[in-house]
């Protein structure tokens, strides 16, 4: 069993991480402060240590130093909030293999920690994916989506580029892994980068690596993603969101199959399948002359779109019961079961946060509950529904049905009128609508307004 090394001041959130992890089979320790976190280092045996950015005394940084100081080939994640990305950057160029931003998932931190797992050259079972538990599982009884899974199984076992387009929140990552499972590729490293939560500036070495005194704080050489997914597979999420300077350098190592690392004298050869995903369209920002035309034609080779879970109800159930089951036995709980007026509710909200906001609405439901039954109070939909405070939930239905409006103008609709709400705050306004605020600022690009930062 894999051992963890969790270190955070917050006790709520150190527990909370802390069985989010056991929940997923890693045995885990906690210290209370980097101090603590060092001697628990030094005495045990972890491959990875997960720690907070900002604790009193004693910082993530300093963690991180420490850690590599007794331990250069330790794995260390660290937990940062919207406004560290600066020392993020920096915490990365001193060797950390990825950080987290706030908010995040249970997903995400568990994807996190395997992906440093696969990757690690000092871990030989990581580099097969498959020795661990599937960390979830695409839930569909939709036409549309057991087709797009067939197509993705037909293709696995080619080297072909696959580019999944979809709304934020639909899974896009999911079926990339689906490709990468039933590939020829399935023992070999899954390597993902995240185009947009990695800052412009340093996604160029997190991609390409860099070589011993290529920049200030370039302590030691470092493969990049490429490098580490040889053989593999290499996940491009979000690809729109890449400077389009560096869409030219990786036009490069798509058609030459190599890197040039930064500070380097010579090429290093890769061998990798490429998934990219993307929530925008990616002949739109053609036009915008944001997103090159030469890579987005060697990114469609094999082009598969996500249908959003408002074009795709009748999986809404499914999902239902998935994640009661998931979150009730996470947390230890007695399965709860939905209303009436709560199934009726959660079939007619249009979701615009497609999956990933039904599992959020969920995890919180079964959370709240006090009792067997969750109510639509529990949902905490009825502020996003806006009429549903005063609409009797039996009657949605009927409303949507029997109005001009499509889903999309009523998504929209919702989105304003919560951004009223809350004077234009896009932060408390994805909050209210259970969204992210990546979502959130999407949704507003797509209707054509501002997306500058709160």
């Amino acid at each position: 069993m894999k051992q963890i090394l969790i270190a955070d001041d917050d006790l709520s959130m150190r527990q909370a991480l802390a069985e989010s992890l056991e929940s997923c089979g890693f045995e885990v320790e906690t210290a209370e402060n980097g101090a603590d976190a060092l001697l628990k280092f030094e005495k045990g045996k972890f491959e990875v240590v997960v720690t907070d950015m900002r604790m009193p005394k004693m910082t993530g940084m300093d963690v991180l130093r420490g850690i590599k100081k007794i331990a250069p080939q330790t794995p260390v994640i660290l937990i940062t909030a919207y406004g560290t990305v600066k020392t993020a950057v920096e915490a990365m160029k001193e060797g950390a293999a990825e950080f987290i931003m706030k908010p995040f998932s249970l997903d995400d931190l568990e994807f996190a920690v395997r992906n440093v797992l696969v990757t690690s050259k000092g871990s030989e079972e990581g580099k097969i994916e498959e020795s661990y538990p599937t960390v979830t599982e695409i839930i569909t009884q939709d036409p549309a989506i057991i087709a797009i899974l067939k197509l993705l199984k037909n293709v696995a076992q080619s080297k072909s580029t696959v580019l999944i387009y979809g709304e934020s929140g639909t899974g896009k990552e999911l079926f990339a892994r689906y490709v990468y499972r039933h590939g020829n590729r399935k023992n070999m490293p899954f390597v993902a980068v995240n185009c947009a939560a990695i800052p412009h500036n340093l996604l160029e070495s997190e991609m390409f690596g860099y070589e011993k005194g290529a920049f200030t704080g370039a302590m030691q050489k470092k493969p990049g993603k490429f490098e580490l997914a040889h053989g593999g597979t290499l996940l491009l999420d979000e690809i729109s969101e890449m400077d389009i300077q560096l869409q030219a350098k990786l036009l490069r190592v798509i058609q030459e199959a190599e890197v040039d690392r930064l500070g380097g004298k010579a090429p290093v050869p890769v061998d990798v399948r490429i998934i990219a995903t993307t929530n925008a369209e990616l002949k739109q920002r053609i036009e915008e002359k944001t997103f090159r035309e030469d890579l987005y034609y060697r990114l469609n080779v094999i082009p598969v779109k996500i249908p959003p879970l408002r074009e795709r109800s009748n999986d809404i159930s499914p999902l239902i019961e998935h994640f009661l089951n998931k979150y009730s036995h996470i947390n230890e709980r007695p399965r709860p079961a939905l209303t009436r007026e709560s199934l009726a509710l959660m079939q007619s909200y249009p979701w615009p946060g497609n999956v990933r906001e039904l599992e959020n609405v969920l995890e919180r439901a079964v959370l709240v509950c006090n009792s067997d039954l969750i109510t639509p109070e529990h949902l905490c939909l009825e502020d996003a529904m806006g009429t549903a405070r005063t609409m009797p939930a039996g009657n949605i239905s009927q409303a949507v049905a029997g109005g001009d409006k499509t889903l999309r103008d009523m998504e929209k609709t919702l989105i304003f009128d919560t951004l009223n709400k809350v004077q234009g705050n896009r932060t408390k306004a994805s909050k209210i609508l259970g969204i992210s605020v990546r979502t959130m600022r999407n949704k507003l690009h797509e209707y054509g307004c501002d997306v500058t930062d709160d």
